[in-house]
């Protein structure tokens, strides 16, 4: 029976997993592919007061609704649209704007902790864990923070040591054991994506989709 085929690509901060997901999307894009963000799947806060909302941990388990993320996955692999959330992180709660996904063929599962819910690995063909040295993922983090989103270097050093080291030892390195490859270095490792292509698209052949 026709599936679409699921990839679950996940990280550290900065690993590099975005460049590695863009990588095989763009090598892929020829046939039918999505990707879904679990970045937009944060919780709603609406009913959270703001102070509260401010405090949010975005790099622990619990800020996800990993019950709607699974439920459009399901919806997708039965070939059924679904209106993906937006998330505001200027009130620190859902957006009211949905964005509409039509089902594809490959869906590539992007996020830091997509391989920290059974149910969500339970659902996914192939599992790419990117590895990346923590002093790369630091330097990466504090480029992007600065330049995008105008942070300041004390602000991005501080979140860093207080939150996100801690939550990536706790939550998202363990998670690489879960993984059926481990890709260093991110989307510099062309060998790997090449791999990984390849390897979909003889899922894709099995499935008799291509």
């Amino acid at each position: 029976m026709r599936k679409p085929v699921v990839i679950g690509v996940t990280g550290g901060s900065g690993s590099g997993k975005t460049s590695v997901t863009n990588a095989i999307y763009e090598t892929l894009k020829n046939h039918s592919i999505l990707v879904l963000e679990q970045d937009y799947y944060y919780k709603d806060q609406s009913d959270v007061p703001f102070e509260v909302r401010l405090t949010t941990n975005y790099d622990h388990p619990l800020a996800f609704d990993n019950n709607l993320l699974i439920e459009h996955i399901e919806k997708l692999l039965r070939y059924e649209m679904i209106e993906k959330p937006v998330y505001d992180y200027s009130i620190h709660t859902r957006s009211k704007k949905v964005i509409p996904v039509e089902p594809k063929d490959v869906i590539i599962l992007e996020g830091i902790l997509v391989l920290e819910d059974e149910r969500l690995r339970n659902l996914m063909d192939i599992k790419l864990f990117v590895d990346t040295d923590a002093d790369l993922r630091i330097i990466r983090r504090l480029k992007r923070d600065m330049k995008e989103r105008e942070r300041t270097l004390e602000s991005v050093i501080e979140q860093y040591v207080s939150v996100v080291r801690p939550m990536h030892n706790q939550f998202i390195e363990p998670t690489k054991r879960y993984a059926d490859l481990i890709i260093p270095e991110g989307g510099h490792n062309h060998v790997a994506i090449d791999l990984m292509v390849t390897k979909i698209q003889t899922i894709l052949e099995q499935k008799s989709i291509l």
